[in-house]
């Protein structure tokens, strides 16, 4: 194998499992430090700058970088009994809004001079909220409309207020639009044909998935009246027009759309609430934590069962009739739901949520225009740039790709910014910025860091939550309660601190083999170069895992090479600690994925100050 190229950011970055795995890659080592020494403001201000919605992701994110965390390997790794772990990344992403000063002066001010360009962008949600927030800056005319009377798109009409309370939905939608920003509710864009002759220099369409999908079987329009499409429900109750359900309720969905409905439906008066659902209880499409809130509320969940008919009685809903399923596979191998012969079962109610999916609805665009659209009705969006096939119009969050989740619609803002700052200025939007690295030596002495590299056993911390019986109480009790300090330093203290590299400069090495001694993963071999196939079969412990890269030095005086197998380390630093001629380091690596421009950031003499910084202070007892 060649030597490994550590100059390319790519290849830290994805060392940094949860920076890797996250779509809007925010440094999640580099916020929890700020986390466990205190610093909340700054920790928010991290967070800020790339995922735009701390407060609400804290409480809301479908937490893509969890199942990423190295903390989850390395317990499994230790015991095979104990379910892997990692570290609370989401909720200590929560810790650091609630409990931050005010931040606002190290926040972008509005442009003092317009640089004579107009966007418009349709719908007020999380994509062209980051759109907005990137742009505003530099000077655009931003004009938000949407057809809602505030903004936050489905982050306030489908997230239900005990997940996240109505106040921090308006503290950072006022982020944003505190910048400037011509918001325009209740204006409903009905014809991106007319929205176009008003001269805009570019449009981005973030209205997202806006329809719920029906269910078409025997009984539907007969007892039309008690069932409610989920996400038009879940809206209406947000609104305040839905303030009860009948005692008997049944959602049909796997969904975190379903768990949000069932929640909702025992708190407004649901006391018989049943989830169904076609597929296996592991084959959910919910979140794993949705569908454990969702049974601490008592709420069952009866999977592997197809739904039939409506039963009625003069046009007034009795129940739900289902066909018993179990998993199989055709004649080619595929899976597929097959009927047991076992007799159906039916399920009474009052009230059914149907929750089993979102569609996007474009009757808005004209054919005509010179946007594409694919088969299923999506628009051809390129995804590296989130252009669509009319060089003015771009498109992000659930409109470009279908439903995913917040996250996912703050990475599509970022890049349609980079793009529609591109286009405004005649410049090729294939050119993209390139990220802001920074890899500096944490070295304070022989045997001293700028950092506390104790690996803690401590299992993953608990959020505390609301008694259920006061939560159930109310729609808009907030059900988890967040970490406290105490247990936010805890909890922090789990984290590994991916992003604190291993650096090993070949030229000094003397092949003492004490770092392969000293390593407590097995993770260090000296061994003779070959094919990675073949190398990784080698090594101290066979590195198995493919998603993850091996370290090859170049070429040592005995003609061996030094290999470490990334997948497992713990980035405690006793390599460096023990190895007597400096050849290892332990080094920060800070990546910064680029937006639209750098005034878009947080203050430079703020973050700039602090690239160089030692992770904490001498002495310090913090990560």
């Amino acid at each position: 194998m060649k030597p490994t190229d550590i100059a390319n950011p790519d290849y830290f970055h994805k060392v940094v499992d949860c920076q890797w795995a996250c779509p809007a890659h925010t440094p999640v080592p580099e916020y929890i430090r700020l986390i466990a020494a205190g610093r909340y403001g700054e920790a928010y201000l991290v967070n800020w700058k790339s995922n735009v919605f701390p407060g609400i992701l804290g409480r809301t994110c479908d937490r893509p970088c969890e199942p990423a965390c190295r903390r989850g390997r390395v317990e499994e790794g230790h015991d095979k009994k104990a379910k892997p772990e990692p570290v609370a990344i989401c909720r200590l992403k929560r810790v650091a809004a609630d409990y931050k000063d005010d931040i606002r002066e190290y926040l972008p001010k509005p442009a003092a001079r317009k640089n004579g360009k107009r966007v418009a962008l349709v719908g007020a949600g999380p994509a062209s909220l980051t759109v907005a927030r990137d742009l505003a800056p530099l000077g655009y005319d931003l004009v938000v409309f949407d057809g809602d009377a505030q903004a936050g798109g489905m982050m306030r009409t489908q997230i239900p207020k005990f997940r996240l309370p109505e106040s921090v939905i308006d503290e950072e939608m006022g982020y944003v639009l505190d910048l400037g920003v011509d918001f325009r509710p209740g204006q409903r864009i009905d014809s991106l044909k007319a929205l176009l002759a008003q001269g805009f220099d570019a449009v981005f369409v973030g209205s997202g998935a806006p329809r719920g999908r029906d269910i078409d079987i025997p009984g539907r329009t007969q007892a039309a009246a008690n069932i409610h499409i989920g996400i038009d429900w879940l809206a209406s109750v947000s609104f305040g027009h839905t303030t009860r359900i009948g005692k008997r309720v049944v959602v049909m969905g796997g969904g975190n759309t379903a768990m949000d409905c069932c929640r909702s439906a025992r708190r407004l008066g649901g006391a018989d609430v049943q989830v169904v659902v076609r597929s296996g209880f592991d084959e959910m499409k919910a979140s794993p934590w949705e569908k454990e809130d969702a049974r601490h509320e008592g709420i069952p969940i009866h999977n592997y069962l197809v739904p039939k008919a409506f039963t009625h009685d003069g046009g007034k809903l009795t129940g739900v009739t289902f066909e018993k399923v179990a998993p199989g596979k055709d004649a080619k191998g595929r899976r597929q739901l097959v009927p047991t012969g076992e007799p159906d079962v039916h399920f009474a109610c009052d009230d059914v949520l149907v929750a089993i999916g979102q569609e996007n609805a474009f009757p808005w665009i004209e054919r005509d225009i010179g946007i594409a659209f694919d088969e299923w009705g999506m628009p051809v969006v390129d995804k590296a740039t989130m252009a669509s096939t009319l060089p003015n119009v771009f498109f992000g969050g659930d409109a470009a790709f279908g439903p995913k989740n917040i996250i996912w619609a703050v990475a599509h803002g970022h890049d349609a910014a980079i793009s529609i700052d591109l286009f405004c200025n005649g410049q090729d939007l294939r050119r993209r910025p390139p990220p802001h690295v920074n890899l500096v030596s944490q070295k304070m002495g022989i045997h001293e860091w700028s950092y506390d590299n104790a690996i803690t056993s401590d299992r993953r911390f608990r959020v505390p939550l609301k008694e259920t019986r006061i939560a159930l109480a109310s729609i808009k009790v907030e059900v988890e309660l967040g970490f406290d300090p105490k247990l936010a330093f805890a909890e922090a203290q789990r984290c590994l601190n991916c992003d604190v590299q291993t650096v090993f400069t070949d030229k000094l090495c003397i092949e003492c083999d004490a770092c392969v001694d000293i390593c407590p993963m097995d993770c260090i071999t000296f061994t003779a170069n070959g094919e990675e196939d073949d190398l990784r079969q080698r090594l101290k412990a066979p590195a198995r895992n493919l998603e993850q890269d091996l370290y090859v030095s170049g070429e040592l005086k005995t003609g061996r090479v030094m290999v470490k197998d990334e997948d497992v380390c713990l980035h405690c630093g006793l390599c460096a600690e023990r190895c007597p001629t400096g050849a290892w380091d332990m080094q920060k690596f800070l990546l910064d994925t680029a937006q639209a421009d750098d005034r878009v950031r947080v203050r430079s003499d703020f973050r700039r100050s602090r690239a160089s910084e030692p992770l904490a202070t001498a002495g310090e007892n913090r990560l």
